[in-house]
């Protein structure tokens, strides 16, 4: 029997489980129980709260939905790991900490390639994946050079500038989205410690590294159906490497969104929404 849901995602608790390797990874859960769980996996230097509300409660409305902390980050224990696989073989680790076998899966930015990773390594964990904001191992213009540490002091502008456009309608979104974030009134989560955000820089600066041979091998080893998600202006994640996954990856379909940058499914969620629920219910 399903479990109704009990709370929206700015009321769920928080709630810590310890993986086989010691580490206490934090999670919150919503939704109903009894299908395959859907598992969100988070971008760069972001803890649970940084989810949008809308998003997940929308994405909840007829699952279960799991967000969590990445090992070092917010609520989590551990030393943030070096490398995206090293994030990757923690995040299976939390997921088999659950009794979780198969789930869904959504990665945003760093978060879909870890499930990239995940994917070739693990491919029975995976029914489906959505990957949002995100490229391959080796993508275009991937190497984040651009990216630093010293942005995260302020969080606004830089949520503003690099998930929204500067269009009016962009920026009217934006400042939505950031309303939604601050739902949460009571057990917010750990702030994200800048030495753990500098760790997942040098981690992902290592995914984007052009490898000597076998550019995008990686990706024909993913069979699971992927539906992609990226805003046509993204200026974190060039729009063309959503192409790139959709060409490479063997059972994908590409939802482009206009006028949005790295936040493309909130800034469009409606459609995003519609989009997601249609491709993990069929």
């Amino acid at each position: 029997m399903n479990t109704p849901t009990v709370s929206t995602y700015s009321q769920a608790p928080s709630d810590v489980v310890r993986a086989a390797n010691g580490i206490d990874v934090a999670y919150r859960r919503v939704g109903k129980r009894g299908d395959t769980p859907l598992v969100l996996a988070n971008y760069f230097a972001a803890n649970m709260d940084d989810w949008d509300p809308l998003i997940v409660d929308g994405l909840a409305a007829d699952r279960d939905v799991i967000t969590f902390d990445y090992t070092g980050i917010g609520s989590s224990g551990g030393v943030t790991p070096a490398t995206v696989a090293e994030v990757a073989v923690d995040c299976v680790g939390f997921l088999h900490a659950l009794g979780l076998t198969t789930v869904d899966f959504l990665g945003f930015s760093v978060g879909g390639m870890v499930a990239q990773q995940i994917a070739s390594s693990h491919p029975e964990m995976f029914r489906r994946m959505i990957l949002c904001g995100t490229g391959p191992r080796g993508g275009e213009k991937m190497t984040f050079t651009e990216l630093s540490i010293d942005e995260l002091n302020d969080p606004v502008a830089l949520l503003l500038n690099s998930f929204f456009t500067p269009s009016g309608a962009s920026q009217a979104a934006g400042h939505a989205y950031l309303d939604r974030l601050n739902r949460r009134a009571a057990d917010r989560d750990t702030p994200v410690a800048m030495t753990a955000a500098a760790a997942q820089l040098r981690a992902i600066r290592e995914w984007g590294e052009v490898p000597t041979a076998g550019r995008y091998a990686m990706l024909s080893t993913i069979r699971q159906p992927t539906l992609i998600v990226h805003g046509a202006n993204d200026i974190v994640v060039d729009s063309v490497n959503a192409m790139i996954l959709e060409e490479n990856l063997c059972d994908a379909r590409l939802l482009m969104l206009p006028d949005a940058s790295h936040g493309a499914q909130s800034q469009h969620a409606d459609i995003f929404l519609a989009n997601a629920r249609l491709f993990l219910n069929s």
